[in-house]
C-alpha cells in the first residue's frame, strides 16, 4: 500500500509556452485550487525573467500534490542550473518539447543523469 504522501499527490502540472500549455489545458490537466486559486500550470513568455520562472519552478517542486512537473526544454535552459540541481523522485521532472522547439536528448538533465550511471 502506498503512503500517504504519494496518494495526495494526484496533480501533473506545466511550465511551458501558450501552444504546450493549451494543450496539456484540452487534455483536462488543469486545476484551480478552491482554498488558494493556486494553479498547476504556467504559461512562459518572453516578458518572464528568470527570477520569476525560478520561483514558479520551486513552487512546483515543493507543492505535495503535483506527481509530474512537465517543463518545455527550452524554457529549462533558461533555468539550467536549478533544473540540474532538482534530484527529488517527487514530483517527477520531465522535459519536453515544444512546437517550435525540438527536444535535444544531451539537454535533458535526466537522462544526462541515466547515461552517467551507465557510465556511457
Amino acid at each position: 500500500m502506498a503512503s500517504k504522501n504519494y496518494d495526495e499527490r494526484t496533480l501533473l502540472a506545466v511550465i511551458g509556452d501558450e501552444d504546450t500549455v493549451t494543450g496539456m489545458l484540452l487534455a483536462g490537466i488543469g486545476n484551480v485550487s478552491e482554498e488558494d486559486g493556486s494553479r498547476n500550470f504556467v504559461v512562459v513568455d518572453s516578458k518572464m525573467t528568470d527570477e520569476q520562472l525560478a520561483d514558479h519552478f520551486q513552487t512546483y517542486t515543493t507543492r505535495k500534490d503535483i506527481a509530474i512537473l512537465l517543463i518545455n526544454q527550452h524554457i529549462a535552459e533558461r533555468i539550467r542550473f536549478q533544473v540540474d540541481a532538482y534530484t527529488q523522485a517527487f514530483p517527477a521532472l520531465l522535459e519536453i518539447p515544444s512546437k517550435d522547439h525540438p527536444y535535444d536528448p544531451e539537454k535533458d538533465s535526466v537522462l544526462r543523469r541515466v547515461h552517467k550511471l551507465f557510465g556511457e
